[in-house]
């Protein structure tokens, strides 16, 4: 199969990555969510992970996909990808206001933009997550623009995953 490149924007701020699919070790998150390109929604920038901005969606393939190359320690330019149960996000300490509810699920992709990432958040434990995509052009542009967001706030912003 040929490499499979997709576009990560903040779409205000005017800023896009490139990143290849990394199908050889995540081959079901990587075609489930290719074949749901493209997504977009608000931006996040985490609370426990340290450098990571995501965004939420609902569940987008027929079947939620395993737990593939595995990572709690994201390097710079990894994609994520994470399903959560509501109530696991549902407390007012993560901040947000409508896609979060009991008996719904979410499926959170992130982009870690810096180095010194764990996933171990105080209310669950560890967080595993699949790393299904490695940013190859434009990361530094990117980690500006995530360190602006973390400083200038992530209202208004949205996180675009497309086809390159």
């Amino acid at each position: 199969m040929a490499d499979r490149y997709i576009e990560v924007s903040l779409v205000k701020r005017d800023v896009t990555c490139r990143a290849r699919l990394l199908d050889d070790r995540a081959p079901i998150t990587c075609a489930a969510v290719w074949d749901a390109l493209p997504l977009a929604g608000d931006v996040y920038h985490a609370k426990y992970a340290r450098n990571e901005i995501y965004a939420l969606f609902p569940p987008f393939a027929e079947t939620e996909p395993p737990l593939e190359n595995p990572t709690v320690t994201p390097i710079p330019g990894d994609l994520c990808y994470f399903a959560f149960a509501g109530a696991e996000l549902g407390t007012k300490a993560y901040g947000y206001d409508r896609e979060v509810r009991a008996g719904t699920t979410l499926v959170d992709l992130a982009l870690f933009y810096e180095r010194n990432n764990l996933l171990l958040n105080a209310d669950v434990g560890w967080v595993p997550g699949t790393v299904w995509g490695q940013i190859v052009e434009g990361l530094d542009t990117m980690a500006e623009a995530c360190n602006d967001l973390w400083r200038s706030g992530a209202a208004g912003e949205t996180l675009s995953f497309r086809r390159a």
